[in-house]
């Protein structure tokens, strides 16, 4: 019975390792299949004949996006390609650890039939036991031929087992082949893909260094509309700081007033003196003071949240613009500064909230809305939008929607949400906050 179990023990490891394996490439696939889906999602983005200066200058920052999100897909290719060389190498380590024990126990049970045959008349086994010296040892000898049957019997099914491990392992080491020549030939067509972009941006590239001027007058314009736009936004975000400080040294007083009414009435004879204290008390607490409890919890849980929070668009999208200052690689003496990031989109999609806290502010600029949201200490910034679905002083949680990024008719409908974020005046990368 115990070795019966230990058959049934080993085939159990052996069904739980190829699951294993099959769980790995599973997971590899379904990682890859979410990126895949991004990216030829955002190749629809790309999409534009414009031949001005404008719309070639946005569709080389659409192609460059593009040609970096395939470069990442190759890369995490790449990883799973050692994973699966990781797990191939084990396999194969396993299955030569199983074929040799399957050699010892043919070679063993082999022997055990020869023995059987050379002793294999009933004769020679009565005799066997009938020789005996005394009743005992017949009994022994008798308990011996049994187990000796028993045994003969439980090696074939040992046998069988182990034949059967080493077929599955076998066809796992097989299925895991195959999903390592998919993955290689998936690479080489992304490989493929990629070559052909990047000739596609050189073109661009080459077409737009016959025209400097024209890059230069157009970034100048960029520039101006920016530096309008941010120094608005700076002026509502410290009025917004300012309003939260006041609030905040409201709440202080409050509380105070509140400790000195409990320490008076527990005392009972509140002094002139002790009235001067407490008068004092406010200030000390207003110092420390710069948000109020419920700002601090939100802040917080922002914080908790950074690199999980939802990117601000609905649907697929493009980074067509980092944050801060960087070369376009390519054009000479064409070098941008961004204090957020763009974000292309699909026309019709929605800027939405990446997490919960209050409408600050709707301001309209160029004829387009920019929304402020407050999350404790941190603000969130929507530029660019051609509605807005919410209004100042409003409450609003998560991916809730915010209003319609603004399509530009002017250059093949491109649908481009200009978003930032601070930590009250600090101008934040926003990047590494929002889960790409």
């Amino acid at each position: 019975m115990k070795r019966f179990l230990c058959i049934l023990l080993a085939l159990g490891c052996g069904l739980m390792a190829s699951a294993q394996s099959n769980k790995l490439i599973k997971e590899l696939e379904g990682r890859r299949g979410e990126l895949q889906k991004q990216i030829q999602e955002s190749e629809s983005l790309l999409q534009s004949t414009k031949k001005d200066v404008k719309g070639q200058l946005n569709s080389l920052a659409a192609l460059t996006s593009q040609i970096e999100e395939r470069k990442r897909y190759i890369q995490t290719i790449n990883g799973d390609v050692e994973r699966i060389d990781a797990e191939l190498t084990s396999l194969e380590k396993q299955l030569r650890r199983l074929e040799g024990e399957l050699r010892d126990k043919k070679q063993k049970y082999e022997a055990s039939v020869q023995y059987l045959y050379k002793n294999r008349s009933i004769q020679e086994k009565l005799m066997f036991i009938f020789s005996a010296e005394n009743l005992a040892q017949t009994y022994r000898r008798m308990r011996y031929v049994q187990e000796y049957a028993t045994y003969q019997r439980l090696q074939g099914e040992d046998i069988m087992a182990k034949q059967e491990q080493v077929r599955k392992k076998k066809s796992e080491l097989q299925q895991v082949r195959k999903a390592k020549e998919n993955l290689l030939a998936e690479r080489e067509a992304e490989r493929a893909k990629l070559e052909k972009q990047e000739a596609e941006k050189k073109k661009l590239v080459d077409g737009l260094k016959r025209k400097q001027k024209g890059i230069q007058n157009e970034l100048a314009k960029k520039r101006r509309e920016a530096n309008q736009l941010n120094a608005r936004i700076d002026k509502l975000i410290a009025e917004e700081i300012e309003r939260a400080r006041r609030q905040a040294a409201e709440e202080a007083r409050r509380e105070a007033a509140a400790r000195k009414k409990a320490e008076a009435a527990k005392k009972g004879n509140a002094t002139a003196g002790g009235n001067k204290s407490a008068s004092t008390s406010p200030t000390t607490k207003i110092e420390r003071y710069n948000m109020t409890k419920a700002d601090q919890k939100l802040s917080s849980d922002f914080v908790t949240n950074k690199g999980r929070l939802p990117m601000p668009v609905t649907g697929p999208y493009l980074i067509t613009s980092h944050y801060g200052q960087y070369n376009v690689e390519g054009l000479r003496n064409v070098k941008l500064d961004n204090k957020g990031i763009n974000i292309q989109a699909k026309p019709g999609s929605q800027a939405r909230a990446i997490f919960n806290g209050k409408v600050t502010a709707v301001f309209k600029y160029n004829g387009l809305f920019n929304i402020l949201v407050r999350h404790g200490n941190y603000i969130s910034v929507y530029c660019n939008l051609s509605s807005a679905e919410v209004k100042q002083g409003q409450e609003v949680t998560t991916k809730q929607v915010l209003g319609t990024i603004f399509s530009d008719k002017a250059d093949g409908n491109r649908t481009t949400l200009h978003f930032q974020l601070r930590k009250e005046k600090e101008k934040l990368n926003p990047e590494p906050w929002l889960n790409r």
